[in-house]
This record gives C-alpha cells, sequence and structure tokens, in this order.
C-alpha cells in the first residue's frame, strides 16, 4: 500500500474546505432569512379577509364552486 504523502491542512479537505462551507451555510441562512422577511412585510401590506369564508361545513373537497369562497384581499373585499 502506498503511503499518503499529499495531506494538506490548507488543502481543499482542510480549513479552506471548512472554511468554504461555512461561508455557504452563512450565505444559505442570510437568503432564507431575507426571504422571510420579505414575506413577512408582503403579508403586513396584504393582509386576507377570511370572513369570505361563512359557513365551512357548506365547502366540498373536490369542487369547482370553492372558488367563491376563496380568501380575497382585503383590498379588493368591496368590489
Amino acid at each position: 500500500m502506498a503511503e499518503n504523502t499529499k495531506r494538506s491542512v490548507f488543502g481543499l479537505h482542510g480549513i479552506f474546505g471548512v472554511l468554504i462551507s461555512i461561508v455557504g451555510l452563512l450565505a444559505i441562512l442570510v437568503t432564507l432569512m431575507l426571504m422571510a422577511i420579505v414575506v413577512q412585510r408582503h403579508a403586513a401590506v396584504n393582509p386576507y379577509d377570511p370572513t369570505v369564508i361563512r359557513d365551512v361545513n357548506n365547502l366540498k373537497m373536490i369542487s369547482v364552486e370553492n372558488q367563491q369562497f376563496a380568501f380575497v384581499d382585503a383590498e379588493k373585499k368591496d368590489k
């Protein structure tokens, strides 16, 4: 068996590889947090009005008529 003489602390499998993985995970974390903030801001500006569904027992599981009971934007409720 050949001896492994090509070991390197700063190789892709060493410190450099760990730093790449940490930076990658932090980038993913920041991206997901920013996406969550954007969704929260959008939900705060455009709230839904759940009062359109008056009788939940009257809804059918699979029906085209369910679109009349769908959630409506609060801004478009009176139109």
